[in-house]
């Protein structure tokens, strides 16, 4: 599908304007909706495409529950090529990178052009993941931290008992998974891109110290656990893990979150990981780190402009 209206200035991240004090804001996303019974959306095993990029965080959030929750049957998945361009995410049909698809529904050339049958008049960031419904022929919503509550629950009455009890939102656990998700979010997995993103030196520091800060703060956290509220998996693990699985192959280099390193400087943040990694395949098995480092290396040159892709680090992530 195309359109003629230019929307580059959306598309293109090389044409991304910061703040005024060369700081970077994300912008909230766009398409809000739930899928749930008596709603808009109902929960219909095969009714809704899952677009992501294994590259991306926010978009590797929404894979894991999927898999944990055995929703691989019920929602289909479409994964995009990692290199990003001045037209944003494009499917294999443009850019065959290996492990990247063709949109099955569309036979659309780029991400864009799902927001734009969608909504014509769509303006903002073209983004993964997404969570589009095939009835209705629109997006369902946008944004990974409501899609992965959306899986946590929404299916469990069609799923077998050890799918559907696993819990990733406990009532009794909410609170303190809110309070850490809060400071988490904008300090760590927005942390590293407001470092990396920052065009000023002020900007950067003020970025950049307070994501050490914060992991600091999970180091000790973690120190002894295997999960970071409560004795039990967590959507609050879900989300630290794409941030922290990224961090020495991508973070430390191209975002200049270079303190410390995981694996030299935080020994129970980097048990932890390790422990999800090897012993979870819906951890491992999303995970791509081919895709990751070439997203990010290949897709920012304002900050990587030869985009040249480093060898290391090697292991991409140590073994138990």
């Amino acid at each position: 599908m195309s359109n003629q209206r230019d929307v580059s200035n959306w598309s293109d991240i090389s044409k991304s304007k910061p703040e005024a004090d060369g700081s970077f804001k994300r912008r909230p996303s766009s398409f809000r909706d739930t899928i749930q019974k008596g709603g808009k959306f109902e929960p219909e095993k095969g009714r809704y495409h899952l677009y992501v990029s294994y590259a991306c965080p926010w978009a590797t959030r929404t894979l894991i529950v999927r898999k944990l929750k055995g929703l691989e049957d019920f929602i289909d998945v479409t994964v995009v090529s990692p290199r990003m361009g001045e037209h944003g995410w494009p499917f294999a049909n443009v850019d065959a990178f290996p492990g990247a698809g063709v949109d099955p529904l569309f036979n659309a050339q780029h991400i864009k052009d799902l927001y734009l049958r969608a909504k014509s008049d769509y303006e903002g960031r073209f983004t993964v993941p997404v969570l589009w419904d095939k009835q209705t022929s629109t997006i369902v919503n946008n944004e990974s931290s409501e899609i992965i509550r959306t899986f946590n629950t929404a299916f469990n009455d069609q799923l077998p008992e050890d799918k559907a009890s696993l819990d990733l939102y406990p009532e009794s656990l909410r609170k303190e998974i809110d309070e850490i998700n809060e400071w988490v979010y904008d300090t760590v997995n927005n942390g590293v891109y407001k470092s990396g993103f920052a065009v000023s030196q002020n900007a950067y520091e003020a970025a950049v110290k307070p994501l050490f800060e914060s992991l600091d703060r999970l180091e000790k956290i973690l120190t002894g656990k295997d999960y970071l509220v409560g004795d039990r998996l967590t959507e609050a693990d879900v989300r630290l893990f794409v941030t922290i699985i990224r961090f020495d192959p991508v973070y430390v280099g191209h975002f200049k979150c270079n303190i410390r390193t995981i694996r030299d400087g935080y020994p129970a943040i980097h048990l932890w990981l390790r422990k999800l990694y090897w012993n979870n395949s819906a951890f491992k098995e999303t995970n791509h780190f081919d895709h990751i480092k070439t997203h990010y290396y290949w897709s920012h040159p304002s900050i990587n402009p030869h985009r040249i892709v480093p060898v290391g680090p090697v292991p991409d992530i140590l073994p138990l």
